[in-house]
């Protein structure tokens, strides 16, 4: 189970997000249509020519994704209710190495009915160089995702 423990609280849709687990992110911040995530790249992550494969960045920026359109804590209004994509961009911009810490950083743009647009800056930064969620490294990738809410089954 993925501990994303922020003052407290543990967002609800990481409780049996496997391939969250698996890729070992942490949370740093969640808000309402925010979300900022982190993660170190590992040898299992790269592809043939050493580098962060390309699947691995956008699963990573669709966590973020996820964390960002759906609230932390539902209200019983929304516990029917789940926001998923509806489609997605996403632009490489430079390569990320194993070792690195790579940081996702996703805000909501526009939110309308059950339609919302989301922004999300994949950052790159040599593992302990920065701490800081302030100055995450340098941009690798962008993401944009529009989302739909629906009805839970």
């Amino acid at each position: 189970m993925v501990e994303a423990t922020l003052s407290g609280a543990t967002h609800h849709i990481l409780a049996n997000d496997h391939a969250s687990e698996w890729m070992g992110i942490e949370v740093l911040k969640l808000a309402h249509g925010h979300a900022t995530i982190r993660m170190s790249l590992r040898q299992e992550m790269l592809n043939g020519f050493g580098m962060a494969h390309g699947g691995m960045i956008f699963a990573f920026a669709d966590s973020a994704f996820a964390l960002a359109c759906n609230p932390a804590n539902p209200t019983p209004a929304e516990a029917h209710k789940i926001t998923v994509a509806s489609g997605v961009d996403i632009n490489f911009l430079k390569p990320a190495y194993q070792g690195q810490v790579i940081t996702a950083v996703a805000n909501r743009r526009a939110h309308t009915g059950r339609s919302g647009l989301y922004d999300i800056q994949i950052y790159a930064a040599d593992a302990g160089t920065t701490t800081d969620p302030a100055t995450p490294g340098e941009l690798i990738a962008e993401f944009r995702g529009r989302s739909r809410t629906i009805s839970k089954k």
